[in-house]
């Protein structure tokens, strides 16, 4: 019996190792909205949620986040990327943190801490275009090495 055991846990952890990408989550699913979301660094994944899927096109809407940092945030930049039907169609970059100006709370965080936020968003967006699409979020710090990447995908049923 121990020896199946064993077995199992070595097939499991050789699966895991084998695995190329993370799994998709779902971020929620509502009656004609639905978002998920990727992990697009192949090193970390992390979670991320709302309470409900037409909260997003409300002026402010509660998010929860969380993820071990695998490097240092003295500096940080966002860059978004709009696709639909493979391609991009709008490219978005902000300056998060930088000496002097930090516009988020976890600017200055170290390689090894807890990153979780639990608060509000604006997004400023008053409705969701029908259709499916992806938002591919990245945020690099000042060394240019990825912080947190990941793949949104958007589903839209409603026709406003």
């Amino acid at each position: 019996m121990k020896t199946s055991n064993v077995l199992v846990l070595i097939l499991v952890l050789l699966y895991i190792n084998a695995s190329t990408e993370w799994p998709t989550h779902t971020v929620c699913k509502e009656d004609n909205l639905e978002i998920y979301y990727k992990s697009c660094d192949p090193q970390q994944d992390f979670a991320f949620s709302i309470d409900r899927c037409s909260d997003i096109t409300t002026h402010t809407f509660n998010i929860r986040a969380a993820m071990l940092l695998r490097h240092n945030i003295k500096e940080l930049y966002l860059k978004l990327n709009l696709i639909i039907n493979g391609k991009t169609v709008l490219t978005y970059s902000e300056t998060l943190c930088e000496p002097g100006l930090s516009k988020l709370i976890f600017c200055g965080k170290k390689k090894g801490e807890h990153l979780y936020y639990e608060g509000p968003v604006t997004l400023g967006i008053k409705e969701i275009p029908q259709g499916d699409y992806t938002v591919e979020a990245r945020l690099t710090n000042e060394d240019h090495v990825t912080v947190v990447c990941a793949d949104f995908i958007v589903k839209n049923y409603l026709d406003y």
